[in-house]
């Protein structure tokens, strides 16, 4: 009778045992299920010093050195490079043309990390409207507008920050055959997108 009772008692530890140390194999998983897990940032490309030409309009101190994003599409310029004064930019929020005036666009995103970004956009089209439309919150230094007859158009944006909108970059009159857009920018946000729009 004593050893069947002390086989009971030993059952019954066991049991106890058993169930404590499934419930904390349970509660282990369960904690490491809840880790998360942050993706890790992509590296932050190599800076350029910044490549400004002679005669370019804007004699203040410009940033050193750059992070380079070229053109996604390569266009070239045949004709000689001809700087046109600086125009001075007022910031409007406007509102993008209809999808059926829209001729070209293209996006780049910059990070808060890379500091200043020189991107580059090969347009190749007619239109009579530039407008640059942000996601996030940056700081705009000037632009750049290349027509087909070599002349450059600078936008001075004069570093001031700007939020998340669609704003006009430059009138076009008539129409020209706009060849590249260079922007150089400063993401304020995490991460921002600059796409540009030319319209007809």
């Amino acid at each position: 009778m004593k050893r069947h009772t002390n086989l009971n008692r030993a059952s019954i530890v066991f049991a106890v045992a058993l169930f404590v140390f499934l419930a904390a194999t349970g509660s282990m998983a369960q904690r490491r299920r809840a880790v998360v897990v942050h993706p890790a940032r992509l590296p932050i490309a190599a800076r350029h010093a910044l490549v400004v030409r002679t005669g370019h309009p804007i004699h203040r101190l410009l940033p050193r050195e750059v992070v380079m994003r070229p053109a996604h599409r390569t266009v070239l310029v045949r004709a000689p490079l001809r700087y046109l004064p600086a125009l001075a930019w007022r910031a409007a929020f406007v509102a993008l043309p209809p999808r059926e005036r829209i001729v070209w666009q293209d996006t780049e995103t910059i990070t808060r990390d890379e500091e200043w970004v020189d991107t580059n956009y090969g347009v190749d089209g007619n239109g009579n409207a530039l407008f640059l439309h942000l996601e996030g919150t940056a700081q705009l230094n000037f632009a750049e507008v290349t027509y087909e007859n070599g002349n450059v158009q600078v936008v001075d944006f004069n570093e001031e920050s700007h939020s998340a909108g669609t704003y006009k970059i430059l009138d076009l009159g008539g129409g020209e055959h706009v060849m590249t857009v260079r922007v150089l920018a400063k993401s304020e946000s995490d991460d921002t997108k600059l796409a540009v729009y030319l319209s007809k």
